[in-house]
């Protein structure tokens, strides 16, 4: 069992401290999956009003489910469909603030009102997605965009099957 001291104050505190979190369950192990599981349960647990948060996986047919906290969810998305799919193949962070009103949303959660969603990419190769879900409408902001992409290049080599 880990115990992290997170910085909740503010979002600088926090992305520094679930970054050396991260990086600390990450660091000696060596399996793609558990990675990402770890890492889905500690954005679950520290960042605030969420309903999602995990990763899809990224194969050659599409976005596979990974490892999540939340409700069961879509298990395949192809590339190009919804926030997932736009982010995988566009590799640009999507930061939706009414996801009623992207175009081809897919609705996994009824609930969710908004959603971010950073590719992570290893030497130009999609690895994953970290989605994160809120019921809040425009839940997600610059500092998160910034936090949760830096989050994805430091993990990228530690959750990367291929």
């Amino acid at each position: 069992m880990f115990a992290f001291d997170i910085d909740t104050g503010d979002k600088r505190s926090l992305y520094r401290d679930l970054l050396q979190a991260a990086e600390a369950l990450v660091v000696d192990e060596p399996d793609a999956i558990a990675n990402m599981a770890n890492v889905a349960a500690l954005l679950w647990e520290y960042l605030p009003a969420l309903n999602w948060a995990g990763f899809y996986r990224a194969k050659p047919e599409g976005l596979v489910l990974g490892p999540f906290q939340g409700k069961a969810a879509c298990i395949r998305i192809p590339y190009g469909k919804g926030v997932c799919g736009t982010a995988a193949q566009t590799l640009a962070v999507q930061c939706i603030a009414d996801v009623h009103a992207f175009p081809g949303h897919i609705a996994c959660d009824a609930a969710s009102a908004s959603e971010l969603v950073v590719p992570v990419v290893r030497h130009g190769r999609l690895v994953a997605v970290i989605d994160l879900d809120s019921p809040t409408p425009g839940r997600f902001d610059a500092e998160d965009v910034a936090g949760c992409s830096l989050l994805a290049e430091r993990i990228a080599v530690h959750i990367d099957e291929g």
